[in-house]
């Protein structure tokens, strides 16, 4: 079994729905003001308080991870994956708040906490920093080769599976960096690769 966050995609190609690629973007709006609302995505923000704090402290403390935090943090990161995957053109599916099983984000099992180190989640967020610079590439990266694949997919109804791949590979990368960094399931550093 991995000890990084592991997320599966199953990309839609073919046969996509042209009409929705047009207006992606207006569409995804209320799920993605449904996540905002729960603002992991954006990590220094009073969910980081609620959730990331208590979770660091009772690694800290008593060595061990909340199941409350745990499913959470899934939920959400699931979530968020389903709405980045819909906007990004990957699927068809409209992003659900209810699980798809298109769509799936793996935490490795962190043993109620036994398999995680103590202190090492005091200094991940600066261990980080490198990998957020790269992500950042990735992400413009990703918003180039969408807005090209959003003109070819609506014209031919074919997404390009170069423009697919990158966008895949830029999800499963922030996926591997929050777990690591944020929602602290892994102290296995994440690869710079997508």
């Amino acid at each position: 079994m991995s000890t990084q966050v592991e997320t599966h995609i199953d990309v839609q190609l073919t046969n996509r729905n042209r009409q929705t690629v047009l207006f992606r973007w207006i569409l995804v709006a209320p799920v993605a003001i449904f996540v905002a609302a729960f603002s992991q995505m954006s990590h220094w923000g009073i969910s980081t308080i609620v959730i990331t704090a208590p979770v660091v402290m009772a690694l800290l403390f008593r060595g061990i991870y909340p199941s409350y935090a745990l499913t959470f943090n899934h939920a959400m990161m699931e979530l968020s994956t389903r709405v980045a995957a819909y906007a990004l053109l990957l699927t068809d599916d409209f992003p659900s708040i209810e699980r798809n099983e298109n769509i799936a984000v793996i935490f490795p099992d962190v043993e109620g906490g036994a398999t995680l180190s103590r202190g090492l989640p005091l200094v991940k967020w600066i261990f980080a920093i490198p990998l957020y610079i790269v992500g950042v590439i990735y992400l413009l990266l990703t918003i180039v080769t969408t807005i090209l694949a959003w003109i070819i997919t609506a014209a031919t109804g074919t997404m390009p599976e170069w423009a697919a791949m990158t966008a895949l590979g830029t999800i499963d990368y922030w996926n591997r960096v929050y777990g690591y960094a944020v929602a602290l399931v892994s102290d296995e550093y994440p690869s710079f690769g997508l």
